[in-house]
């Protein structure tokens, strides 16, 4: 019968099942082997080039084995890398509004941009512009192990490693037949997951050969929030109340009435009384659906050359579902004659349309001039005699009113996405030996991506214009002056109705087109590398070295139709997808050196040094020179001390210099022009004034809807290259008092100057109301207004919203330590224990836009301007009892440090809410007329985020997996996650970032999902 895979003593930093443990620098195999055996094999040392599998370097590597992953049941590599201690989630299947199609990693929150991803050893093609690599592509069942070396290795590996590498390493000389499949579902009876893979491998020719071909498919349910009781309603996070969005239906109205059509469509209520609630229709867990195959082979030609070749093909579909969309916080031109305006409705437009906006306050018609409007059921022009041949004349009783119609699409339906990404990646080089100890590798790399979003359940802006002007049910009238045309196929929409008022002709009409966005990019690379030791050196052990060159060329291009690209053509769409084309190339040449300077002497068993550097020539960034320092000192056996110092660079990518300036959504919890405080703060008005409000909006300017307002950024051809200075010293203790016990202690820093950053939202709003409180300093300047109701959100055609331009400008700081305990032992002769526990505790981690902004800290904090949540502690803890080889069972515990409110963010909100309840000089308003009574007691009024949702407390999760060796050839595996059904901590709805903070919680940091099976049988022969 099969047995467990059992470690020796000496290969306790890799502990079989551990969550993650920070090891040498070296790659081992599950069973140590001897010394000539592993020389026959090709060595992947992650963070180095130098392939002598004896060496431990100076730069911490963390593994993650394939057999942890059978255990937690990973189906794709972005959900066990997220909840590392060591990284924060970004962007995976837990975001819903805000994904992108595609899944990445965030080592040390600086950013999945400033991390590299590896497939044994080699760059794979990315997504995007950015240069990314889509995790989905990455493919499991042949992934032996995963090293993550959190910290510079720009030296190792060229740009975008800032913060680090993961490198996926695939199982080499595969043999047999390997069949998996699994199966998890939530208690809920929601989310499943099916995941199939054959992996076939064979040697050949005595060994000479061997070729691996896997087969995958996955297929992944959506979770709707709606189907989970503390997401099932919107709650407001700075009401604690219901919430929703504006957007609603029937209609909410802004201009020159601020009202809410009410329920059956005759009148009006206040405005915002009926909010819209979207958490429904929105998902906490993305479909997913892959199709992927992985091939590779060796070939030994002579006894010194060996070919080799790689490929991978992926086809993949990720969906998002946002709730339905409608015609949002964009102005429209109504025609006062719609046959779907009623009177009632009507007179009250009418009666607050500035027919003299050059006079002070508002000239409106008489009730009877309104009426008048009201009662014509003719465009701008009529035919007056009758007769068809002769000209039509003017109208002189047709008029039209703009007008923010804030109406729900609901019998349209969701708005989806549908990204398809289709993606091929290989790799052929040759190696082999130029002296016993001194060997090559040539190869080169093609890859390309290609990603297509396909966009349902929109309205076009000139559809939904055109249908506003009518004249009937049935008739679209054209009217140049507002931009209506009568084009053919137009029907009449009612917007002003209520729910079921949207005939399947007009949803045709303005809701039935798709948009479509082509996202392509290919990589191709050379790389050459010579390593080995040179035979002599200062002690018994000779000096490595490793030197190199590389050649890469990136290319990159976003195609979208011309709806897509045109601001303000997709109504609900986030903003527009402009083109993009750019490309560059770089070569690089390296050297590693790794000196052992003392060996087998008092209080120095080993003394090494390791040095490396890299020059790189990009064709946008120009010349860039990177190195390293390190050793790693064992006073005695069983104790290793290591350090290493690197400088570090990141060339700006294609997205960050070619993407066009683009207005599209952000978050921002409250608006410092909103509600009444202009109205008594005469600086405030004249800066709400300055940035395009219009007079009449001063008093009633919303805060922003559903937490989300307009920014406007893009691309900027004169960024440079941001360099950081990263470091690392720690140790690793293997006391042979304890057997099977190995305990690391690292402490880490990196400090990125000249950063390529945008401000967050609270940035560009303090630089204008907080620091530069002036109605002509440019901060307060570059903000501009919805011109028809003052606020921050509207059309990307005339609403701009808060500038978030790209510079060099910024400065990132952080610190922490990393710490790693196992241990192994046989409790009997056939019960065996494995312990491991990782563990990190960030200290700080310091994010500055720009010179003149807040240094502001994101650890242990959330808020719209920090993301994705870093908790000051967190660790992973596995326990894992063997029987009789047999069968195991195993618990992982994952704990996540309490976090709260950014203290600087809600400052903010408290010295507003001051502002709110003085009359501009200090003085405190009467009660009545205070926006805020009470803000900072018992009624925050809004003005502030509610007392409850100021923390999120620790938390802690258990998986329990059971795994049994039924027969030589079948092993199963079954698993509980989440095993005691936690639930996240209600947050309300805007208190973060949309892509983070959903459905009232955090759901890629905390599980939203709750318990759920997993079952998986491996068949093999």
């Amino acid at each position: 019968m099969k047995k467990f895979t059992k470690l020796k003593s000496g290969a306790a930093p890799l502990v079989l099942g551990l969550a993650m443990v920070s090891a040498p620098a070296y790659a081992q195999d599950q069973d140590v082997q001897d010394a000539d055996a592993v020389d026959e094999e090709v060595i992947v040392v992650t963070g180095s080039r130098i392939t002598n599998p004896n060496l431990e370097l100076s730069s911490p590597v963390g593994v993650v084995t394939s057999e942890e992953l059978e255990l937690r049941q990973t189906n794709v590599a972005e959900q066990f890398l997220r909840e590392l201690p060591s990284s924060v989630p970004s962007i995976g299947s837990a975001v819903n509004n805000g994904n992108g199609g595609s899944s990445f990693v965030n080592l040390r929150n600086l950013g999945s941009q400033r991390n590299l991803v590896l497939l044994d050893g080699r760059r794979y093609v990315p997504a995007d512009t950015t240069g990314r690599v889509d995790l989905n592509n990455i493919p499991l069942a042949v992934i032996e192990r995963t090293d993550i070396l959190t910290g510079g290795a720009t030296t190792t590996y060229g740009a975008d490693a800032i913060s680090g590498v993961v490198n996926f390493i695939t199982k080499q000389d595969f043999a047999g037949v390997e069949l998996n499949l699994s199966e998890q579902i939530t208690e809920q009876g929601d989310g499943n997951v099916f995941r199939g893979d054959l992996t076939i491998g064979a040697n050949f020719d005595d060994g000479r050969g061997n070729v691996v071909l896997s087969v995958g498919y996955q297929d992944q349910d959506a979770v709707f929030q709606g189907d989970r009781s503390f997401s099932e309603f919107n709650i407001g996070s700075f009401t604690g109340a219901a919430g929703g969005s504006s957007n609603s239906v029937p209609a909410n109205l802004r201009g020159p009435v601020s009202a809410q059509i009410n329920a059956d469509g005759t009148g009006l209520d206040p405005a915002s009384s009926n909010l819209f609630n979207f958490n429904p229709f929105n998902i906490f867990q993305t479909p997913f659906e892959r199709f992927n195959l992985f091939s590779q082979g060796r070939y030994e030609v002579s006894d010194a050359v060996e070919v080799y070749a790689q490929a991978s093909f992926s086809k993949q579909t990720v969906s998002t579902i946002i709730a339905p969309g409608g015609s949002f916080f964009n102005t429209y031109s109504l025609n006062y004659g719609n046959p779907f305006l009623n009177d009632v409705i009507g007179q009250a437009i009418c009666a607050g349309d500035d027919i003299d906006p050059n006079t002070d306050g508002v000239q409106a018609r008489t009730p009877a001039q309104c009426q008048l409007l009201l009662d014509t059921p003719f465009g701008p022009t009529f035919d007056n005699d009758g007769d068809p041949n002769t000209p039509e004349v003017a109208n002189p009783n047709y008029d039209t009113v703009n007008l923010g119609i804030r109406r729900r699409s609901v019998e349209a339906g969701t708005r989806n996405s549908d990204f398809t990404s289709t993606v091929f990646n290989f790799v052929v080089g040759a190696r082999g030996n130029i002296t016993d100890s001194i060997t090559w590798d040539l190869s080169g790399g093609y890859g390309e991506s290609e990603r297509i979003q396909r966009q349902s359940g929109f309205a076009r802006a000139a559809r939904l214009q055109n249908a506003l002007i009518a004249t009937d049910a049935t008739t679209c009238v054209a009217d140049p002056n507002v931009g209506a045309t009568a084009e053919a196929g137009c029907v009449p929409i009612n917007l002003l109705g209520p729910l079921g008022s949207l005939t399947q002709e007009q949803i045709d009409y303005t809701f039935s087109l798709t948009q479509q966005v082509i996202t392509a990019t290919s990589l191709a690379q050379v790389n050459a590398l010579v390593a080995g030791d040179f035979g002599w050196g200062i002690t018994e052990t000779p000096i490595s070295f490793a030197v190199g060159g590389e050649y890469r060329e990136f290319g990159a291009t976003r195609r979208s139709d011309e709806a897509s690209q045109t601001p303000g053509a997709v109504v609900g769409g986030g903003g527009a997808a402009p083109d993009i084309t750019g490309s560059y190339d770089v070569y690089d040449a390296f050297g590693e050196l790794v000196i052992p300077v003392l060996e087998g002497m008092p209080f120095a068993e080993s003394l090494t040094v390791e040095l490396g550097a890299r020059y790189s020539d990009y064709s946008t960034a120009g010349t860039e020179f990177t190195w390293k320092a390190g050793g790693a000192w064992e006073p005695i056996i069983g104790l290793k001390i290591r350090g290493n110092y690197q400088r570090s660079s990141r060339a700006p990518n294609i997205g960050e210099l070619f993407t066009p300036v683009a207005t599209g959504l952000s978050n921002l919890g409250s608006d410092p022009c909103a509600g009444a405080a202009p109205t008594t703060d005469a600086t405030l008005r004249a800066i709400c004034l300055a940035q395009g409000a219009p007079a009449g909006s001063i008093g009633s300017i919303n805060d922003p809807v559903a937490g989300q307002v307009n920014v406007t950024t893009g691309g900027n051809l004169n960024l440079g290259t941001e360099t950081a200075k990263t470091w690392t010293v720690g140790f690793l203790a293997e006391p042979a008092a304890v057997p099977g016990l190995a305990v690391t202690v690292d402490y880490w820093n990196i400090e990125v100057t000249d950063a390529i950053t945008t401000p967050a939202p609270g940035d560009a709003s303090d630089a204008c109301f907080i620091f530069n409180r002036d109605p002509t300093s440019a901060e307060c300047l570059a903000i501009r207004r919805n011109p028809l109701d003052g606020s921050l959100s509207g059309s990307a055609a005339d609403t701009p919203g808060l500038p978030l331009n790209l510079t060099n400008l910024g400065a990132i700081e952080t610190d922490g330590i990393d710490l790693s305990i196992n241990y192994r032992t046989d409790i009997t002769d056939n019960i065996g224990l494995n312990l491991s526990f990782n563990g990190t505790w960030t200290n700080k981690n310091l994010f500055q836009a720009t010179p003149g902004s807040l240094n502001r800290e994101c650890v242990g904090f959330y808020s719209v301007n920090c993301p994705s949540i870093q908790p000051e502690f967190g660790f992973s803890q596995r326990t894992s009892v063997t029987f009789n080889d047999e069968f195991r069972l195993s618990l992982l515990w994952r704990y996540l440090d309490g976090v709260e409110y950014e203290p600087a963010q809600f400052a903010a909100e408290v010295a507003a809410a001051q502002l709110a309840n003085e009359d501009g000089m200090g003085n405190l308003l009467p009660v009545a007329d205070q926006d805020c009574p009470d803000f900072l007691g018992a009624d925050p009024g809004g003005c502030i985020v509610q007392p409850e949702f100021l923390n999120i407390g620790a938390e802690h999760y258990f998986d329990l997996t059971g795994q049994w060796e039924i027969s030589d050839n079948v092993q199963l595996t079954l698993t509980i996650r989440n095993l005691f059904d936690n639930k996240p901590t209600n947050v309300g709805s805007d208190v973060g970032s949309t892509a983070f903070n959903s459905g009232n919680v955090y759901p890629s940091s905390y599980d939203a999902l709750g318990r759920r099976f997993a079952a998986a049988v491996k068949f093999s022969f």
